[in-house]
Parts: structure tokens; C-alpha cells; sequence
């Protein structure tokens, strides 16, 4: 009887649902708001999102008083809160306003409401998006930016208001407070007048959600839109000419929050072009923001051609600097030391800089993890880093630790995430794709949650259970818990490391298609390419072995980490598997801790990941009663297209690396299903940004 009736409360359920669609995120109005009295002594525009905020959302008890408090409190940091289940208490307006989004989350998830402090990890907290001026986004697979068109550039539409300012609540919501709002490929123009003014007016809708407006600037911008001879961080009129554009800026926009630099990079100019440091140029705008409290964003994503091993590069140039920089100078470090990788160690600059603040750098958007068409939940890699021990001041010292001022005092904190956004409908091109941005904010607030408690708070605020009558509510969330929630948050938490099988298990790193980094392509390698751009530098596979050595007796940078690490890596014995072509060339028949050898193993990881995706389709397609058709049906289709690329993926790799090895596919594992010349061949058929 019971199986009887919850199947026609599931029909009901999917009936209801039908309609829906992705655009509210994780900010779902599904439940009709219960009455709730709100008192507060002050109405400020950002005491008025959170009113309203209650207003709309509230699912607590029946006209129930809420009291949102603005204290001097010494236990709250920066827009920390303290949280009752009837008050909210902060030394900010912004502070409140976190806090309303903390006690409504809870109703969704039924996490309980005690006396709690809540505090933010890092102070700045900002999505760095990489927005071009045309209305393009690199490394975007979410549609055009919400920022920036090509026709009509200045023209402000409502629209466009609406898109900022649902862009500013979805932030506010997880506690981000910055967002820079162009590519770090910067174009000069973006300092020039109509582009300012543009930038006023989204900074104008950022404000009452807590939101500074930053930008990313060009360092010969002084010589290309201010007529000057040079750009050289110390020539007099160079300094000048910056002075009074962070002044022009900080007149349209009193609380512009400062400037994200990539510099002497990938082409970009930058202060050695005149034989000056990252200090010298990094200091130069420093001192020109300094008196409005701008802050320079200064990213160490640096390297050149020159040296044995990419992945040391950054290290090399930074640390020799240390202590040098303006106190208003971060360094924004990658994760990895490579570029964003599926799996990379931690960068080792990342506690190194003891006298200079350090700020990770996040990928949001998946470039390098099959773009908006693969599952892939990145917060469990960016807990795998933030957890990481550098050893920098002995055991404990995590990736955390050294950026969020615990280990060492710095003015300030921050954290950023290149962000996934676009103009589609669902804001990321995949439904679940939205939990990564979900997932940054969650983890930059707070740098020790965990991956599963975040999945699992995203699953239930976009993916609610919506029966409504009592029984029929308690019977069906019970088996929406069991058959929904509990599926496919252990999907989410396996996700990534699927990814990480059937592209680049075992430590294998940067062996992408030059074909927008989506499939394989460990065979690209044109000639009179510069070797670090090419996946036969990163893979080295040989008739003798394969992995790249950065051992001791290869580029030694393990030696850039702090004991134990170094002697830990160093050595193929205690080198976790998953880092072990990172830092070692072994022999095909290398024997794995699994007791396999290590072409058997790298055959068995990528077999692996097919089958962890096929799970996934399954996971999904049992899940149909509790998602409305149309994101159950784009997901669906996602996943078929993820299981066939894994597929081709490993079919690709194995076929090219067995003309090293010259060893048999294990016969237990599937037999390859495509041809390694037809894939070249059709590598570039497509192309894809």
C-alpha cells in the first residue's frame, strides 16, 4: 500500500515539477512563504534586501519575530555574524545581510539554528571573471558575458540591471563580496571613459549586496591610451598618469575595490619589459591606490620558455621578492604549479612568501575538466588543496592556514574563483556546474567545510523535496532522501575524481587537445612550438618509461617544498599514486603499490573512470521522479555526452601510449572501441573556444 501510494505522489511530484527551469540557482522560491515580523532599527538599502529576503523566503514558524541587530561586537570579524534561530547580530549592514542568507539556508536544509558566531575565513572574497570587452569569455562555456557586448557597448538595458543584480544576490547569498569584472587579458580600453562608466553602473547595482567592483588592467595601458613613451613602473610620468586614473576611477566609483593584474605572462607586458620586478610594478599601482584603501591583486601565473620545468617557474621569480611588496600587494597564486589541472599538488610559493600576503586562485570554470559538459564537483579538489600541509611552520600548516592570516599576519585576506558565469539561462552552461559556484563561496567563507556537507546543502536548496500535505510529505521526503539526495550527492563527491581517471589519472598532467583543452591530445606537438606547450614535454613518454622527473635527479622541484614533502615525493616508494608522473619517470613495468605494474595501472584508471561515469548515467536516469523533465533531460543528455568522451579518452591515450610501451591492454579491462588516427583526425573538425 504504501509503495502504492508514494508512486502516485511521485507521479503528482513529476507532473508539478514540469515547469521549472535553472535560472534561480540555489534561491529557489518553490515553498510559499510563511508570515514572519522582522524588526530592525535601521533601513538601510542593504537592510532592505535582507527584510525583503525574510519576507520572501521565510519557512519558519508562523509569524514568528526576527531581530536583525547591528552590535559592536570584538567576536565578529570583518561581516561575521552571530546567528539565533529569531535574531541576526553583526557589526554591519552586510554583516546582516549574510547572516538572514545563513538562517534562511538552514530552513531549506533543516540544519539547526543554535547560538553560533560565523565568521569569514578571508575578508576578500571575489570571483574573477574573464569577460572581454566584445561580449566573449575566455575559457567560458556558459554563453556571452552579462557584462559586456559588442553592439550597443554602452547602452544599459534593464535587463542588463536585472542580470547584475540576480549575478549580486547569488553571490551575497554565499558570502562573496568582489567581483572583477574583466578579462586578466586585459584590453587597455577598459580604462578609458565610456568603459568606466559602464563599470559605475554595474558597481551602482553591486553596492547594497556587499559587492566592490574591481578590474583587471594592462600594464602598457599608460603608452596605449595615454599617449606616453613608456609604461616603466618608475618613470615619474608613468607613476603620474596612474595616480590620476585611480583617481578618475575612485570619482565614479567610491568603493572600487582596486586592480587584478597578470603581467609578464603569456605575452602580456609587464615590468620587465623595462628590466624592473614584479615589485617595482606591483608596488607602482599599490601606492597609487593606497589612498582611497585600493588593494593590487598581482598574479604569480608566470612563465617562459627559458627554464627546464614550468612548474618551478612561479617559485623562482616570487620568493626572491618576498617582503618587497606594498602591504597592499596580494599574490595571487594558482592552486597548482602547472595551470588548473584536474590533479595537481599545491603550488609550493603558497606558504613560502612569509612576509608577502598569498591568495589561491581558483578555477570555477572547467577548462581543463571537460567544460560545461562534464560533471565534475570541484569543491572536493579545492578541499584536497586547502587541506594540503605545506609544512611551512611545522605540521598543520594547510594551504588555509597560510592564506587566511591564522599562520601569518597580513593587512589582508582573500581568496578568488575564475568564474563559470554566462548569459544562459542556468548561468553555467550545466545544471550541476552551478554547484562549483555554489561550492567557492561556500569554501572561501569558510576554508574547513567540507566537500559533502556542501553538496549536500546545494542538492537540497536546488533540488527540494516539494510534497506539501503532512503524511505525504513525510513519506515522500524519506524516500526522496533515500533515492535522490543520497544517490546523487555521492555522484557529486565521486565526480571529479572520474574525471581525474579517464583523463589524468596517476599524476598524468597537461595532456589536453590544443582544440580548446576539451579532449585528449598527448600526441600535440607541432614543430617550432615552444616545448611547454606541447603534452609530450609534460608526459615525457618513452620506450623506457613515461612521467616527468622532478626529482632530485631530474629538475628538483621537489625541492621547492618543505620536509617531509620534499624527501616524501622525491621518492616513487612514498610518492602518493596520485601525484606519481608528476614528479617521477618510471618504467612501464614499474611495480605499483597495487601490485600491479604501472602500464596494467594507468590502463586500469582510466577503465575506471569509464565505468564511475556509466554509475553516474544510471544515478541520474533513476532519479527522473524528482526533477522536472527539463533539467532532468539536459543532465541526461550531458551524461551520454561525458560517458562517450570518456570513452574517447581513454581509447586516445592508451593507444598512443602503447606505441611506448608495447604492452597489451589487460584483457579483464574493455577493448578499445576507437582508432587512434581517426581521433587526430578529427581533433580539430570541431573547434572549440
Amino acid at each position: 500500500m504504501r509503495s502504492i501510494f508514494l508512486s502516485i505522489l511521485l507521479a503528482f511530484t513529476v507532473f508539478s515539477l514540469a515547469a521549472q527551469d535553472s535560472h534561480q540557482l540555489w534561491l529557489r522560491n518553490d515553498r510559499k512563504p510563511v508570515p514572519v515580523k522582522i524588526v530592525s532599527a535601521k533601513n538601510t538599502p542593504t537592510l532592505i534586501i535582507a527584510k525583503q529576503e525574510l519576507q520572501q523566503r521565510w519557512q519558519g514558524k508562523s509569524d514568528a519575530t526576527v531581530t536583525l541587530t547591528i552590535t559592536k561586537n570584538s567576536k565578529l570579524k570583518n561581516d561575521g555574524f552571530r546567528l539565533t534561530p529569531n535574531e541576526v547580530e553583526a557589526n554591519t549592514d552586510l554583516g546582516i545581510l549574510y547572516g538572514v542568507y545563513e538562517l534562511l539556508r538552514r530552513q531549506q536544509t533543516g540544519e539547526a539554528v543554535q547560538d553560533e558566531i560565523s565568521n569569514p575565513s578571508y575578508a576578500i572574497r571575489i570571483m574573477n571573471h574573464w569577460d572581454n570587452l566584445n561580449g566573449t569569455v575566455e575559457r567560458g562555456y556558459a554563453g556571452m558575458s552579462i557584462f559586456w557586448r559588442k553592439d550597443d557597448p554602452f547602452v544599459i538595458t534593464g535587463q542588463d540591471k536585472t542580470r547584475w543584480q540576480e549575478y549580486a544576490r547569488a553571490n551575497a547569498s554565499i558570502g562573496i563580496n568582489g567581483s572583477s569584472i574583466n578579462n586578466v587579458n586585459a584590453s587597455p580600453t577598459i580604462l578609458t571613459t565610456d568603459y568606466l562608466n559602464r563599470a559605475k553602473a554595474i558597481a551602482a547595482v553591486f553596492r547594497p549586496y556587499g559587492i566592490k567592483t574591481y578590474l583587471s588592467v594592462n600594464f602598457s595601458s599608460p603608452k596605449v591610451i595615454g599617449g606616453l613613451p613608456t609604461s616603466d613602473p618608475l618613470d615619474p610620468a608613468v607613476i603620474k598618469w596612474w595616480k590620476d586614473k585611480v583617481k578618475e576611477v575612485y570619482a565614479l566609483i567610491p568603493d572600487f575595490g582596486g586592480f587584478l593584474v597578470k603581467a609578464n605572462s603569456e605575452g602580456q607586458p609587464g615590468p620587465q619589459d623595462f628590466g624592473r620586478t614584479h615589485a617595482d610594478g606591483a608596488n607602482m599601482l599599490a601606492d597609487a591606490l593606497k589612498p582611497y584603501n585600493g588593494i593590487v591583486m598581482w598574479r604569480a601565473f608566470v612563465y617562459s620558455p627559458n627554464d627546464k620545468d614550468r612548474a618551478k617557474q612561479a617559485y623562482n621569480e616570487f620568493v626572491p621578492l618576498d617582503g618587497q611588496f606594498r602591504d597592499n600587494v596580494i599574490i595571487q597564486v594558482k592552486n597548482g604549479p602547472i595551470d588548473f589541472q584536474p590533479r595537481e599538488p599545491f603550488s609550493p610559493l603558497i606558504g613560502a612568501m612569509k612576509k608577502t600576503p598569498v591568495m589561491a586562485e581558483f578555477q570555477v570554470t572547467q577548462e581543463y575538466l571537460g567544460h560545461s559538459t562534464h560533471l565534475a564537483f570541484l569543491s572536493t579538489m579545492w578541499e584536497e588543496c586547502l587541506q594540503s600541509d605545506t609544512y611551512q611552520e611545522g605540521e598543520g600548516s594547510t594551504v588555509a592556514r597560510c592564506t587566511d592570516g591564522t599562520i601569518y599576519p597580513q593587512k589582508y585576506t582573500a581568496i578568488a574563483g575564475v568564474s563559470n558565469v554566462g548569459l544562459d539561462t542556468n548561468w553555467c552552461g550545466h545544471d550541476f556546474a552551478q554547484a562549483n559556484w555554489y561550492a567557492y563561496g561556500r569554501l572561501a567563507w569558510n576554508n574547513n567545510l567540507k566537500s559533502d556537507q556542501i553538496a549536500d546543502e546545494w542538492i537540497r536548496q536546488t533540488f527540494p523535496a516539494l510534497a506539501t500535505a503532512n503524511t505525504a510529505s513525510t513519506l515522500y521526503a524519506g524516500d526522496w532522501r533515500e533515492n535522490f539526495l543520497v544517490p546523487v550527492k555521492r555522484m557529486m563527491l565521486e565526480s571529479r575524481e572520474a574525471v581525474v581517471n579517464y583523463m589524468t589519472p596517476l599524476g598524468f598532467h597537461h595532456i589536453m587537445s590544443a582544440n580548446g583543452h576539451y579532449g585528449p591530445g598527448p600526441w600535440w606537438a607541432p614543430e617550432k612550438m615552444r616545448a611547454d606547450w606541447t603534452p609530450p614535454y609534460y608526459h615525457q613518454a618513452s620506450a623506457n618509461g613515461v612521467g616527468f622527473d622532478r626529482t632530485k635527479k631530474g629538475s628538483n622541484a621537489v625541492s621547492q617544498y618543505r620536509e617531509p614533502l620534499a624527501s616524501q615525493f622525491n621518492d616513487p616508494a612514498t610518492c602518493p599514486d596520485m601525484f606519481l608522473l608528476w614528479f617521477h619517470h618510471l618504467p612501464w613495468d614499474y611495480k605499483m603499490k597495487s601490485g600491479r605494474r604501472l602500464w596494467d595501472e594507468i590502463c586500469a584508471q582510466y577503465d575506471k573512470g569509464i565505468q564511475q561515469v556509466r554509475e553516474f548515467q544510471k544515478i541520474w536516469d533513476k532519479a527522473q521522479p524528482y526533477v522536472d523533465s527539463a533539467r532532468f533531460q539536459a543532465v541526461q543528455r550531458k551524461l551520454r555526452t561525458q560517458s562517450s568522451d570518456a570513452v574517447v579518452w581513454k581509447d586516445a591515450c592508451l593507444l598512443y601510449f602503447q606505441q611506448f610501451s608495447r604492452l597489451p591492454i589487460p584483457y579483464y579491462l574493455e577493448r578499445p572501441v576507437n582508432n587512434l588516427d581517426e581521433i587526430k583526425a578529427n581533433e580539430f573538425l570541431k573547434r572549440i573556444p
